[in-house]
């Protein structure tokens, strides 16, 4: 799906923009009484928005194949700092879920009475295992189901705050004296250095605010062209929307004095009493319009939470192209990929709400963490690339003030936010996200031993090609009995299967064929040269089994397919290959380990299981033969 630049701000925007009804929150309660800072809060906000967004402008300008923080960091740092990326972004999906459902239900919730709170928690874990069973069934987000959502949230929260500041006016003359007034009367009382420290907390632990920010340069692959300019666009209009809308909400809150009431987000206060003053306090039409904003607000969270199942797997498809997760999860297949990354994404968020109550402002602050900690290394990659990059013509000292300003602003907002907050639940986030690289760092250290010894069993074979071809080589006779090979990228292990084959049964099979598929992982699906790439190398790797069987005189063919799902495919050939040659018996191998365990089975040889098991249910022979690693 190619979106332009409106469609991709309502279609990748929810994310960024459902912020606006938590973090903005934070902000403003981390200030207690001193709420007079609240207008320094509200520029910083609007600010720092901006600042991560124009850096994260050039991510688009470099990396027009999508991939976001973890291509950054994984390019421009190398692979180990693509590990942390990868890991912080994976949690921070478990815990965009988390937090949108329960923030989204915290706004239902503001509508009923106190005595109900202790069934959100309840009504949260119904939500999540929703979410999961529509996402299960193929659910997608339908355009027509989010623009109104989308733009209602954007249409009434724009109204709402435009109307309560006029409402004010009164105020609006006086705002910037009285703030720099009282500023100066609690510095003297309790020093230039407090005060900033007050203003940098509250700051730090409104982060939440900018989450989402990263969700058009993690899709750039998936907008119209030109991409990059249509993913600025894109970038412009959700900076836009999310600074006025989270400093808007701050200066709402400092203008009408609300403060936290138990039961309500302080959207909600904020809003009824807008909407009081405009209709009447406790008007039917205070009750309906309140109702329908926060209907609105659920609903765009929830959309939000979405983006989770979404975007989970999707980031784990990628580190899996690069062995930091099970080779399984590269495939973009609904079986493979899709569905397992539903429920781990979905099993995960649970657990993290069941393990916080689901409690929005320790939630904030595990996703503040992680997402600041992807922010950081991603922008430290840009400064990284700009300062390498200097006096060259693509060079730009714009470029890389922009980039070190964000990183340092991103980079301080991490330190803050887990230095006050690490031992309020900030550890908790800090040992899940360390616990994801530890497992990484295990996957890929036994990809690595696994390709080695495969190495050693290609490099026995690499001279059986060499020579001519025999003299004669027969036909293929789809009446006579036909071994199928299902091979993949290591060919000496296709040629272990073979040799095994005419050791077990020799003489009985007059023809050979070789049939492999091209697996369009979301490595090679994010351009041409990588998609051409694998097409030669598949072709290339079948005809070396063509060339071994025609030495020996040994009728051979090959057929080769490309797709998101190499069992689909293969079953798929499979069937086909069957109704010429109906003797057919189909053969794969599979890897055994010397110390087998749960670990191994999960990296390894899921794809020829699963092909047995689709041609088994047809009636279709297919043997898989162990090769010994």
């Amino acid at each position: 799906m190619a979106l332009a630049a409106f469609l991709a701000w309502v279609g990748l925007g929810a994310d960024g923009l459902s912020s606006a009804n938590y973090g903005p929150e934070e902000a403003f309660l981390a200030l207690g009484h001193h709420t007079h800072l609240a207008l320094y809060i509200a520029l910083m906000t609007a600010l720092t928005v901006f600042v991560i967004s124009l850096a994260y402008n050039q991510v688009i300008r470099l990396f027009p194949s999508g991939g976001g923080g973890y291509k950054v960091a994984s390019s421009l740092l190398g692979p180990h700092a693509g590990l942390v990326s990868g890991s912080a972004l994976m949690v921070d999906y478990v815990l965009t879920i988390a937090i949108s459902v329960a923030s989204g239900v915290d706004a239902l919730f503001s509508l009923l009475p106190v005595s109900w709170q202790g069934a959100k928690l309840g009504v949260e874990i119904a939500t999540i295992l929703g979410l999961m069973v529509l996402n299960l069934r193929g659910m997608k987000e339908p355009l027509k189901l989010l623009v109104p959502i989308f733009l209602g949230f954007v249409g009434t929260h724009l109204l709402l705050i435009v109307g309560g500041i006029l409402a004010h006016a009164e105020q609006l003359p006086g705002l910037i004296p009285a703030t720099f007034s009282e500023t100066a009367s609690l510095t003297g009382e309790i020093g230039w250095v407090a005060v900033a420290s007050l203003l940098l907390r509250a700051y730090s632990l409104g982060a939440g605010t900018y989450t989402g920010i990263e969700a058009v340069s993690n899709n750039v692959h998936i907008l119209r062209e030109p991409r990059v300019r249509t993913g600025q666009w894109t970038m412009a209009l959700m900076a836009t929307s999310l600074a006025v809308t989270a400093a808007g909400l701050i200066a709402l809150y400092l203008l009408w004095g609300v403060g936290h009431v138990p039961g309500e987000t302080l959207n909600a206060t904020t809003f009824k009493a807008i909407l009081g003053d405009l209709f009447g306090q406790g008007s039917a039409a205070q009750d309906i319009g309140l109702l329908i904003v926060m209907l609105l607000a659920a609903g765009l969270l929830f959309v939000a939470a979405n983006t989770g199942f979404l975007g989970g797997p999707s980031v784990l498809a990628n580190m899996a192209a690069d062995r930091w997760a099970p080779h399984a999860f590269a495939y973009l297949s609904v079986r493979l990929v899709t569905q397992n990354g539903i429920l781990l994404m979905g099993f995960a968020a649970l657990a993290l709400l069941w393990i916080t109550k689901g409690k929005v402002s320790l939630l904030v602050v595990l996703y503040s963490i992680n997402v600041f900690l992807t922010f950081t290394l991603c922008l430290a990659g840009l400064v990284r690339h700009w300062w390498r990059q200097r006096g060259t013509v693509e060079a730009s000292t714009a470029s890389l003030l922009q980039a070190g300003l964000a990183l340092v602003v991103a980079g301080s907002i991490l330190v803050v936010t887990l230095f006050e907050k690490f031992f309020e639940g900030g550890w908790l986030t800090v040992i899940i996200t360390s616990l994801v690289i530890v497992l990484g760092l295990a996957i890929r250290r036994h990809y690595d031993q696994t390709a080695v010894e495969i190495a050693k069993i290609d490099a026995l074979f690499s001279t059986t090609t060499r020579g001519a071809a025999a003299e004669t080589v027969p036909a293929l006779d789809p009446a006579l009995p036909t071994a199928i090979f299902m091979v993949g990228r290591s060919f000496g292990a296709g040629m272990h299967t073979l040799l095994a084959v005419r050791r077990m049964f020799p003489g009985h099979f007059r023809n050979f064929i070789f049939i492999s598929v091209g697996e369009v992982d979301s490595e090679s699906f994010r351009g041409s040269e990588q998609l051409a790439r694998m097409t030669a190398d598949v072709e290339a790797s079948l005809a070396e089994f063509e060339r071994y069987c025609q030495r020996r005189g040994l009728p051979a063919a090959s057929k080769a397919a490309y797709g998101t799902d190499a069992a689909h495919e293969l079953a798929r050939l499979a069937e086909k290959l069957m109704e010429t040659y109906p003797q057919a018996v189909f053969f794969a191998s599979k890897l055994i380990f010397g110390r087998d365990n749960l670990f191994s089975r999960l990296l390894h040889n899921q794809t020829a299981l699963a092909v047995q098991r689709r041609l088994h249910l047809k009636g279709i022979p297919m043997v898989i033969l162990p090769m010994k690693v």
